[in-house]
């Protein structure tokens, strides 16, 4: 079964490159080991970053990258 929550809360089953195959998501895949949250949440043994008691304004590593991902996915 596919995970359609990426570690970081992104829905990827509205991806159309997930979707398409094309991307295999972060959860299984080791080339995505660049991402920062993804790392975060395997070491704490969450499944998403949602689950972190942590105030999330006061998160850099998930105030940081997730608005460079959404400028990313905005833009294109």
């Amino acid at each position: 079964m596919k995970e359609y929550i990426a570690a970081c809360g992104l829905y990827c089953g509205a991806c159309r490159k997930f979707i398409s195959g094309k991307c295999p998501g972060c959860r299984q895949n080791e080339k995505a080991a660049w991402c920062k949250i993804r790392t975060c949440v395997i070491n704490h043994d969450f499944r998403t970053c949602a689950e972190c008691i942590k105030d999330v304004a006061g998160c850099k590593t998930y105030s940081n990258l997730i608005g460079k991902v959404f400028a990313f996915i905005t833009v294109r």
